[in-house]
């Protein structure tokens, strides 16, 4: 580690492995602030259905005193906005340049990757706002012109869906006429500065038995917290069905079976459980796609056994072998 940049303590992995009360033990321990990395603790009234457990952030110490650990970027705008990774890339450079700049540690832990990937690696990125009449002068040109338009902007297209796709061609022409505008250079030197840190990258995860059991035993737990009554009150409230929905996981499945779009409240419950767990996997795909681009990940050795004071020692003893100062 470079003597000359603070540490910051990156505790990742797919739901339902103990992030946050890893990353409140780790905060504790070290005297730090949380930063968290999840596209829907950001908005206010999603609490259930998105796991903000802000009971956790109050620590309870061996000597029985408690210890409310200071977080950032929960319940920070609401359901009228949608919340981009422009967005948080820009409020998670402030929260740590802040942390850092008061002398401070800070743990950067969630489970939304690209979130998370666009703070570790950098992304250089700028909110492309609608452009109404190029879309409109778009519309009929054949999707052949659209894509020899992108390649004459772009000179070059990495992402190969932004030429299949019609949607995404007229998108991405919108950002490529964009990036070349005198206001998109103001925007990025408006940008917060790029936070002068180390990142230390801790990886949670369970063989694949205990994660779909942890799964399984959270959505039951949510369920009976009052999920369903949480989604309605939103809707009640009024975010619409759509809005909900685009939301995903719990949000959206909750919205559907209120809608009646499901046969039963068991095949609702069922089919869920089996959606989360295919998004724990694409979580951990995107993870090791973080590390073949250069994120070296420390993934803590756990079985079905691990208990929770074993995966924050565990920690701890990584930091202390990787030599971590904070």
């Amino acid at each position: 580690m470079a003597d000359t940049k603070k540490t910051c303590l990156v505790v990742l992995g797919p739901t339902a492995t103990g992030k946050t009360a890893l990353a409140v033990a780790l905060a504790d321990k070290f005297g730090a602030e949380i930063v968290s990395a999840d596209s829907r603790q950001v908005y206010r009234g999603l609490d259930i259905g998105s796991g903000k457990d802000l009971n956790e952030f109050a620590f309870q110490r061996a000597d029985g005193t408690v210890h409310n650990v200071p977080y950032h970027l929960i319940d920070i705008t609401d359901l009228k906005t949608e919340y981009s990774v422009f967005n948080y890339q820009k409020d998670a450079y402030k929260a740590l340049n802040d942390i850092s700049a008061r002398g401070k540690t800070a743990v950067l832990a969630g489970g939304t990757g690209m979130y998370l990937d666009a703070v570790l690696r950098g992304y250089d990125m700028i909110d492309v706002p609608t452009n109404v009449p190029l879309r409109n002068s778009l519309n009929g040109v054949p999707e052949s012109e659209l894509a020899e338009r992108l390649i004459a902007l772009k000179g070059e297209v990495h992402n190969t869906t932004d030429l299949t796709e019609r949607h995404r061609l007229i998108r991405a022409i919108e950002i490529a006429e964009y990036e070349k505008s005198a206001e998109a250079k103001a925007v990025r030197a408006a940008m917060p500065p790029r936070p002068e840190l180390e990142y230390f990258i801790i990886g949670l995860t369970f063989p694949r038995t205990r994660l779909r059991e942890g799964i399984k035993k959270r959505l039951i737990a949510r369920l009976d917290e009052g999920m369903l009554d949480e989604v309605k009150r939103l809707h009640e409230e009024g975010a619409g069905w759509e809005r909900l929905e685009r939301l995903g996981l719990e949000y959206r499945f909750c919205s559907e079976y209120l809608q009646g779009k499901f046969e039963s409240y068991q095949a609702f419950v069922d089919k869920l459980y089996i959606a989360i767990g295919q998004f724990a996997k694409r979580q951990e795909t995107w993870f090791r796609g973080m590390e073949r681009k250069g994120c070296k990940i420390n993934w803590l050795d756990t079985d079905e056994k691990t208990t929770k004071g074993e995966v924050f020692q565990k920690a701890l003893d990584l930091i202390e072998k990787n030599g971590v100062k904070l």
